[in-house]
């Protein structure tokens, strides 16, 4: 099948999409330097250091790594020494990792989980994808997957080369190691459990509680006292202390609505935990602790705004919310002695920046010009309403009239559906909405029911069979729209990316009559050959989420936009990496290709140097322009029509 090529059409999209972009960012252990993801536009994001002092950062100091690609993870050993970069070679699913030294003198890059390693670790196949997780000592940890879905959890001396394969199992996830105890993950999406693997014993943290999710957790370090006084009462402390035991901070919604932070503790006794932190109506995004164990930074989410606390240990004193510059915070890292919080700080009106915060100071280190407070400006407003069924939905409604001082065209609204389908909508930076919105075109960031950040059973609601009820969901988005004034019948497009595109296709097809247009990003058209081309650890993870290609068959053949384009009325427009493995560029192609063969009008743009995220600045941009100039053709068709 050929696809086009599309450029900037020169109406300021470039302009507005301009400028440094920062994230992903770890803070030396002593809190001296940061390394951090620099996108300023001319390539792949790139990994870089700086060092810090009380008057900001220094210089930017590129990170020269053999592999083109974005970084994705950054994280520095415990001694600073070493810092280990996780990169999407092409953009693509296939990652590797890298370790250089943070000494600027030294340019030499270190692959670790590379074919010369499986043979250190007496392995006979090679690995898909290798993830980064984190450190144990000077040993980098990282999770490394088989072809068939088999995932080792290995530790590696960056030195030696040495490898130690503390467990392989189809699904499983390291998440920490430290002193001979290490936190296993497993289970698929949604129903996540957290393992303890010590001396040959694999040991379940927390009952079996159906649906719920155990998926960030820290080993605590038993040379400090710390862990011992999370647990008063339990006789844990001084002379009676199991020295044997193992302490743990999890996030986890076991037995809650939300996630909390939970301490647990394995020891010669059982296993017990008690709740750290938790908030009504709040749920924790993530946590970091220091490595004196003194501080835990809390990131919570709010209806997808984001709040940031410290609790100090081992009083487990919860101090009052910390100031931000922006209303979507993540990727928080922390110094070891917890003054100096580093976190990915962003809003609608800013690029994602890497913020850096002496929270017992109230000081904030400005970098690459990000701000250090709120904007007085005026944002999306955040509208909640009901699906047909009753269950609540929301998203946050972007307004032209709020957006400088461009006018609403009367009735003109595009709906744009996340991915996962567990990500959120968030009042959060968006390289898209801005071009929309100076086109005079209302946009809809809509949360139906599977999006995180609503609690369990919102997440599970379109489980399997509850899809039906989820791609209702989009259609009772339009419906609210058009009800409340924001658009007009036959004036609504949707577009979405993964998942979302997946959603967009089914609006286009199980509810035809609602949209005049479809922008589909990297989406999913027909389960079943989703389920047989993508990769096999991502399709082991998903079954709960879809069902399963074996059992649930005639579901996934139902639920499959492709299996309906007959009922296909509006213009469709479909976007893919070529290096999409997670949902394959087939998935783009056939729908494509089915449409035409029917007669619809439809496109298919091709970016020959991404995956299944478009991360590339110029690419950005072409997307924009051609999903914008898609979107305002229809729906200029459509008002000619009337």
């Amino acid at each position: 099948m050929t696809s086009r090529a599309v450029t900037s059409d020169g109406s300021g999209i470039a302009e507005r999409n301009s400028g440094r972009h920062s994230y992903g960012a770890s803070v030396s252990p002593g809190g001296h330097a940061f390394a951090y993801i620099v996108d300023d536009g001319t390539g792949y994001p790139r990994a870089a250091q700086r060092t810090l002092h009380r008057d900001g950062a220094g210089p930017m100091r590129a990170v020269e790594l053999p592999c083109p690609g974005p970084v994705r993870t950054l994280i520095h050993s415990p001694d600073g020494h070493w810092l280990a970069c996780e990169v999407a070679p092409g953009g693509g699913e296939h990652h590797q990792v890298w370790i250089v030294t943070t000494d600027p003198d030294d340019p030499a890059a270190i692959r670790v989980g590379a074919p010369e390693d499986l043979a250190a670790g007496n392995h006979t196949t090679g690995y898909a994808t290798v993830q980064l997780i984190g450190w144990d000592a000077n040993r980098v940890l990282l999770s490394a997957i088989e072809p068939d879905a088999t995932a080792h959890a290995l530790m590696v001396d960056p030195l030696t080369r040495e490898v130690t394969d503390l467990d392989a199992r189809v699904g499983g996830h390291l998440v920490d190691s430290w002193k001979g105890a290490a936190l296993l993950r497993v289970g698929p999406r949604g129903y996540r459990e957290m393992l303890l693997l010590r001396r040959d014993s694999v040991i379940p943290l927390l009952p079996n509680d159906p649906g719920a999710s155990t998926d960030q957790g820290v080993i605590l370090d038993q040379g400090y006292e710390h862990a011992s006084l999370l647990f008063p009462g339990f006789g844990l402390a001084g002379r009676d202390r199991d020295l044997d035991s193992v302490q743990a901070l999890v996030r986890s919604d076991f037995d809650a609505v939300y996630p909390r932070l939970l301490a647990i503790d394995v020891g010669r006794d059982g296993i017990r935990f008690t709740v750290l932190a938790q908030r009504s109506g709040y749920g924790l995004d993530e946590f970091a602790i220091s490595n004196d164990q003194s501080t835990v930074a809390i990131l919570w989410n709010n209806k997808g705004r984001s709040e940031l606390q410290v609790m100090t240990l081992p009083e487990r004193t919860l101090h009052p919310p910390i100031e931000l510059p922006g209303t979507v915070v993540g990727e928080l890292s922390i110094s070891a002695s917890g003054s100096l919080i580093a976190m990915t700080v962003q809003a609608p009106d800013m690029a994602p920046t890497v913020g850096l915060i002496n929270w017992r100071e109230g000081l904030w280190t400005p970098i690459d010009h990000g701000r250090t407070t709120p904007t007085d400006g005026t944002g999306p407003e955040l509208v909640e309403f009901f699906a047909r069924d009753g269950m609540p939905l929301s998203g946050w409604l972007y307004r032209p009239e709020s957006h400088g001082t461009v006018p609403r065209v009367p009735g003109r609204a595009l709906i744009y559906f996340h991915g996962g389908p567990e990500a959120q909508a968030r009042p959060e930076y968006s390289f898209l909405f801005p071009a929309l919105l100076e086109a005079g075109i209302t946009v809809f960031a809509a949360n139906v029911r599977g999006s995180g950040g609503f609690g369990r059973l919102f997440s599970h609601a379109d489980d399997r069979y509850g899809r039906y009820a989820g791609i209702n969901d989009a259609a009772d988005c339009a419906t609210f729209l058009i009800r409340e004034g924001h658009a007009a019948p036959n004036h609504i497009a949707c577009a979405g990316r993964s998942y979302g595109g997946y959603l967009t296709l089914a609006c286009l097809t199980f509810h035809a009559d609602m949209f005049v247009a479809g922008v589909s990003i990297c989406g999913m058209s027909d389960l079943e050959s989703f389920f047989s081309n993508t990769e096999p650890w991502i399709a082991v993870a998903a079954y709960t989420k879809y069902g399963h290609p074996e059992a649930d068959s005639e579901l996934l053949r139902d639920l499959s936009p492709i299996h309906r384009i007959s009922e296909l009325r509006a213009p469709l427009l479909v976007i893919h990496g070529r290096h999409d493995t997670n949902v394959p560029v087939s998935e783009s192609e056939q729908i494509v290709e089915q449409a035409k063969a029917l007669g619809a009008r439809a496109d298919l743009i091709l970016f020959p140097d991404e995956g299944h995220e478009i991360v590339k600045r110029d690419n950005q941009q072409a997307l924009t322009a051609a999903l914008r100039q898609w979107i305002v053709d229809a729906f200029s068709t459509a008002a000619a029509a009337r």
